[in-house]
């Protein structure tokens, strides 16, 4: 019996919460407030600006390099007092990012661009974003920006997640929405598991 002809249920009973939506929130709702959100308590502006290069050449957030004064690099991101690191193209090796960068990268990039583009959340980028100068103060950027992009992937069932994104997402445009959230997804995964490490280098410093 070929499988177009074999009855649904002979593939075995069906599983529980095995949905998309479910599949694609669960993940994420586990990693960030079972364990990542939590390793993150804590977190001092020492470990925040935290350079374990030793060569203070790290890329990182710190206060607005004055008028007629050389910034460390060519582009300086941010709307405010505070800006951020960047080189376009980006210099290879790339340069090793603190925590402080790290978290930027993922409030703005991650999460505050995707939310006004996808969710109707406030105009974020690189360029006009207030950043952080304290630990403190980040978190709480990480926090609100993280709400805004859960509560927007709620609004989405399974329907919904076959959207293509569109032209906010540039040359992926045709894609889905799912894959835009899987995307997101592991990239909080993966940058927050840097910040977790970054922060044990840092109780082990020397």
């Amino acid at each position: 019996m070929t499988s177009e002809t074999t009855a649904p249920d002979a593939r075995g009973p069906r599983g529980r919460d095995g949905d998309l939506p479910t599949v694609l929130i669960d993940q994420i709702e586990f990693h960030v407030r079972a364990m990542l959100r939590p390793r993150l308590e804590g977190l001092t502006d020492e470990e925040y600006l935290y350079d374990p290069t030793g060569t203070g050449h790290a890329w990182t957030v710190h206060p607005r390099v004055p008028e007629g004064q050389e910034p460390p690099t060519s582009i300086q991101g941010g709307g405010g007092a505070m800006t951020i690191d960047f080189e376009h193209p980006e210099p290879s090796p790339a340069p090793f990012t603190t925590i402080a960068w790290r978290l930027g990268h993922v409030i703005v990039g991650v999460l505050a661009a995707r939310s006004a583009s996808h969710h109707g959340g406030p105009p974020a980028g690189y360029m006009t974003w207030e950043y952080a100068a304290t630990a403190e103060e980040a978190l709480a950027q990480f926090d609100a920006e993280y709400e805004r992009w859960i509560t927007g992937v709620r609004r989405w069932d399974a329907e919904d997640l076959q959207v293509a994104v569109g032209e906010a997402e540039g040359p992926y445009a045709e894609y889905s929405r799912a894959t835009l959230v899987a995307h997101i997804h592991r990239e909080l995964i993966h940058h927050l598991a840097e910040i977790a490490l970054l922060r044990d280098l840092f109780a082990h410093r020397g």
